[in-house]
């Protein structure tokens, strides 16, 4: 492929991918936006593998190989992955990103055949030296993130005393050695300089997130994806590959701007987050935190026969999904809910919050995947001032998005950050397997309010009782 028709491929391709990033926007056009990244993507393997640039025949086989090996890895991943485990998945792909961008960056530095010189070595060991930098966080980081989404290390942050001082003192020592780095006469004299600043990233990018509490995973999810985007940028500097550069930025910009938003949906500074965390962690039962004041009342609990006629006998209803839906994988029955009310002519609607579940959109995603209607699917900015209008909101699995404490409680970890107030419908029933707190580790006055029901058990199993009493 001559370097002309390469060129024009990149171009395509990175058109593709911002047609692809314009499809994701929108729950209707995201499949759409899937399959212009496909091809996008195709299109600038392609005209990479069979450019210019890969000049040895022999080199050939080992990178088909390589590709060969990737794409059974993985449609393997894809059609084994349970939706649930897919933020730990996504985390894992953007550890193998960084991995990647900083394997490039230290086979750039000890390449025999480059010939640089003067200003142009210079720019070309700064492009090496924040590659790795950026590629070590992210591999390290997102290992930590997902041992954090499977489970493997708990949900409490580390908040080890003086955290701050130590990531002040690494960012100091980085730049020292980053000087030595490019004062370095030969190889052979910045091998020392590398080795100390991936020593440091390394234990940077897993502080910075064990430092991170549970709570706000989604917001690590999104900060490792901006990371990744930067980490392929840095990696097209090095390898002077427009496309890279192109898309790395779209990557990196993007996530940025989805961290920012779900910070401020979280009523978080991304500062702060990156800096040392909130939160703390998986929490434990609601009657372990006694000590430090139970809400007063009641905890009321229903039957799924109770449940399905007040859902019967409703006219607006607001469904609440959150994490517990998808572990329980009962997103299908809920639209066979849906399905059911709305043909007895049940106003039914549901409310999304920006951080439910553990990676942006993950509730959207598991609702269009059980086909729900995207036109009842509402943020929760959109739904929030009709709860009071509401005769039944359910909440299926979640915890601190609905917690009143958030707006009614100074002191509580979560205050502030802005919650579905499901706690202003005439009735509002949540389904939970037990009183255990959530991410945030903070009890919830919502249990025991009077016009709140709990249902206890299995969200799945629940939820096909009640669909049965509502087809009865």
């Amino acid at each position: 492929m001559s370097e002309g028709l390469a060129t024009v491929s990149y171009i395509g391709a990175t058109i593709l991918f911002v047609l692809s990033l314009g499809g994701l926007s929108n729950p209707e056009t995201a499949r759409r936006g899937n399959l212009y990244g496909m091809i996008g993507m195709a299109l600038a393997v392609l005209a990479t593998v069979l450019g210019p640039k890969v000049t040895t025949a022999t080199g050939l086989p080992y990178i088909v190989g390589a590709m060969a090996v990737g794409a059974t890895i993985g449609v393997y991943a894809a059609r084994t992955v349970q939706m649930t485990q897919m933020p730990e998945l996504v985390a894992l792909m953007h550890s193998l990103v960084g991995l990647a961008a900083a394997l490039v960056g230290f086979a750039s530095y000890f390449d025999p055949t480059s010939q640089l010189s003067g200003a142009e070595k210079a720019i070309h060991e700064v492009e090496i030296y924040v590659g790795i930098l950026i590629g070590v966080v992210t591999f390290s980081g997102s290992l930590i993130a997902f041992g954090k989404l499977n489970g493997r290390i708990g949900g409490k942050p580390l908040l080890l005393p003086g955290r701050h001082w130590f990531n002040l003192t690494g960012l100091v020592v980085v730049v020292w050695f980053g000087r030595a780095f490019l004062q370095s006469h030969s190889v052979a004299d910045g091998v020392v300089p590398l080795a100390v600043m991936t020593v440091i990233a390394l234990l940077f990018g897993v502080h910075m997130v064990m430092a991170i509490g549970g709570a706000d995973m989604p917001v690590v999810v999104s900060m490792l994806n901006s990371y990744s985007g930067w980490a392929a940028a840095a990696t097209g500097f090095m390898l002077s590959n427009d496309l890279l550069i192109v898309t790395g930025a779209l990557v990196g910009s993007s996530g940025a701007i989805l961290s920012y938003i779900m910070c401020r949906a979280m009523n978080r500074s991304f500062i702060s987050v990156i800096a040392g965390g909130f939160g703390t962690g998986a929490g434990a039962p609601a009657a372990a935190s006694a000590s430090a004041g139970q809400p007063a009342g009641e905890v009321i609990s229903v039957s799924a026969t109770e449940t399905a006629e007040l859902l019967r006998e409703a006219k607006n209803v607001i469904i609440v999904p959150g994490y517990g839906m998808a572990v329980a994988q009962a997103q299908h029955t809920v639209f066979e809910i849906t399905k059911t009310l709305r043909e007895k002519g049940v106003n039914v609607r549901f409310g999304i919050h920006p951080v439910a579940g553990r990676m942006p959109g993950h509730m959207n995603v598991l609702l269009a995947e059980a086909k729900v209607p995207y036109d009842i699917v509402l943020e929760m900015d959109e739904i929030n001032e009709d709860f009071g209008d509401t005769d039944v909101a359910m909440v299926i699995g979640a915890n601190d998005i609905v917690n009143p404490s958030a707006m009614e409680d100074p002191n509580s970890p979560i205050a502030g950050m802005p919650v579905l107030e499901v706690w202003k419908a005439k009735t509002s029933i949540v389904m939970k397997r037990s009183m255990a707190s959530g991410y945030a580790g903070v009890d919830n006055p919502l249990f025991y309010k009077e016009n709140n029901r709990m249902l206890f058990g299995d969200a799945k199993k629940m939820l096909d009782e009640v669909l049965v009493v509502l087809k009865s």
